[in-house]
This record gives structure tokens, sequence and C-alpha cells, in this order.
């Protein structure tokens, strides 16, 4: 774990990003398990992955690493539980492509809270990045948020408030580990998929999908993204994880047939390159450091 923690900031979030950009696929994957099925073995393999870093992070210390969390985490897993609900739900009711778009409104969010509660200053790379980066969302959702799939393009709403939440609290304290507060939201998460649930009993196939969103896609996704986080800029991880709108309808364009219009790509072209400038901004601070 120390050798993740020894990677720069921004590619940790990069490769979070790209690991959280294969959840809509493993969600319209599953063959007859609902929704809240969906939500409760997801949530099961997640709670495993972060019990295993726990444990490996901190050994005997672990249930001092809940303590150390305090209110903050607290806070910010009971907000990220809703997120992790929401995520699943858009995915279910609304194509990859439109939920992807949704969530990628965290960048407004992000800076909007990192300038005004963190005081963190906008550079104007990073402002460019930021329109960029909107303006290819925008264009790539185009007339897409079709009425009948409403329900879960207004539930994905829910999801970028939820996770600038979280950034915002670990930008506040960046001292404290806030991987704690991810296992507080997943067993909030779990309840509510179990409650919702009629019965939990799924087939071999689904659960093993549950284990790749679980385990492989969400767990280290956002383990990777709240470490990274630590050491980036609010408004800087808001753009760099716009790759996951970028690569998410890929994978279901790819994979199960779920082709977006050709403006999609034009669209993401431009998110890709607003990413990019963001790498470029972070070399140019860095320069000028040394």
């Amino acid at each position: 774990m120390n050798l993740i923690r020894k990677l720069p900031g921004p590619l940790l979030v990069f490769l979070g990003a790209c690991s959280l950009s294969f959840g809509g696929l493993i969600v319209k994957s599953f063959e007859g398990a609902t929704l809240w099925q969906i939500l409760f073995w997801r949530t099961i393999f997640f709670l495993l992955v972060i019990s295993l870093y726990l444990i490996l992070t901190y050994q005997k210390k672990v249930f001092k690493s809940f303590y150390n969390s305090g209110i903050p985490g607290l806070f910010a897993g009971f907000v990220l539980s809703f997120g992790f609900c929401a995520y699943v739900f858009s995915m279910y009711n609304t194509t990859v492509a439109n939920a992807n778009f949704i969530i990628q409104t965290q960048t407004i969010f992000l800076a909007i809270f990192g300038y005004f509660i963190l005081k963190e200053k906008i550079s104007a790379i990073t402002l460019t990045s930021i329109i960029l980066a909107i303006s290819g969302i925008f264009l790539m959702v185009g007339n897409s948020l079709s009425p009948g799939q409403m329900t879960g393009n207004i539930a994905a709403f829910i999801m970028p408030i939820s996770f600038a939440v979280l950034i915002l609290v670990v930008r506040k304290y960046p001292s404290v580990d806030m991987v704690p507060a991810q296992f507080i939201a997943g067993v909030l998460a779990l309840l509510i998929g179990f409650l919702m649930s009629e019965k939990i009993l799924i087939s071999a196939h689904d659960i093993f999908l549950g284990f790749l969103a679980g385990f492989m896609q969400l767990g280290f996704g956002f383990i990777l993204i709240t470490i990274g986080a630590q050491r980036t800029p609010s408004a800087m991880v808001g753009v760099i994880m716009l790759t996951e709108a970028v690569l998410g309808p890929i994978w279901a364009w790819l994979l199960i047939n779920e082709q977006p219009p050709f403006i999609v790509i034009i669209g993401g072209s431009i998110v890709i390159f607003a990413v990019l400038l963001q790498f470029y901004n972070l070399y140019i601070i860095k320069k000028k450091i040394v």
C-alpha cells in the first residue's frame, strides 16, 4: 500500500477513473438479478476489498482508523452511501452513456465547492479544461436524454453530488484517511440493498459479476481515487474523472453493443483533450517548483 501512496496523486485518480468506467458495462451484463440484488452483492465484495485494505494498512489499529476519521468520515460515508445506491439505480434504468455523462457534472460541483469552501484557486489552464470538458459532455449528451429514462437520469445526479462531497472532505482533511468512510458507505448501501430485495440468492454468473463490480471495479477504483485526491486539487480531480464518462460508453459499445452516436465520439475526444491539458498543467506546476 505504501507503493501506491508514492505514485502521483493525479495518476492515481486517473487509474481509479479507468476502473470505475467498467461499472455500467458490468451492471448491464447481469442476467436475472434485480437492481437491489445487484446493489447487495456488489457491496458485499466492495466491503471485502475495503476490509483487506484497512487490515493490510492498519493491522491491529483498524478500529482506531475509524475513530481517527471522526465526524468528517462518518458524514462522508453517509452521503456516499446514497451515491452507491443511485449509481446502480441509474445504470439499471438508463443508458450507460446517459448515466456517465450526468455523473461527470461532478466537475462543476468540485470546482465550485473547492473555490467557495476550500478557497482553492482555479488556474487559467484548469478553467479552460473545465470549460472544454463540460462543452464536450453537452455535445455528447445532445438530445439523448429521453423522457422515458428520466427517473434513471435524475437519480444519476445524486452520484456526482455525493462524490464531490467525499472529495471535498478528503481535501479539507488531507491527513485523515477517508477509506474507512467508504466502509461506512458500503455498510449502509448493503443494508438498503438487503431491505429492498425480496430475496438475496442469485445465479453464480451474477454473483461473479457482483465480484467484478464490487471488488475490482468499485473497490480498487475508490481506493485509488481517495488516496490520489489527497494530493490533487479538487478542480483537477473533477476534470481527470471525466475519463470515466468517455471510457464507460466505449466499453458498453464494444462489448454489449450499446452504440453511441458519432457526436458522442467527437465530444469524448474533447473531454480526453481536457484531461490531457490537466496533466500538462501538472507538469508546468512541478517544473516551476523545481
